[in-house]
């Protein structure tokens, strides 16, 4: 199943109470139940203006369905191709 990452354009993100990201949550995961298994979240970075989602869905209609059904912006959303970290530079 492919991953994408989703980029989220929330001015003051960073900025989120507890309770606001709480309840920010509840919403997603309300829908992503409506919507099915197949689309799953796994997480999120927050920064200043913008959150980060990383999601495992079969396909972006996916990805934007929940962003429409839940109110939450899906300013960009990009497929993972390949994951490296450290250990890809060993030989």
């Amino acid at each position: 199943m492919p991953k994408y990452i989703i980029e989220r354009d929330i001015p003051n993100a960073g900025a989120l109470t507890a309770e606001q990201l709480q309840g920010i949550s509840q919403k997603s995961c309300s829908v992503l139940s409506a919507l099915g298994p197949q689309i799953q979240w796994l997480e999120s970075y927050v920064t200043d203006d913008k959150v980060y989602c990383v999601y495992i869905a079969p396909d972006q209609a996916s990805i934007l369905a929940h962003a429409e059904q839940g109110g939450f912006p899906a300013n960009r959303i990009s497929e993972v191709k390949t994951i490296i970290d450290p250990t890809t530079a060993e030989a």
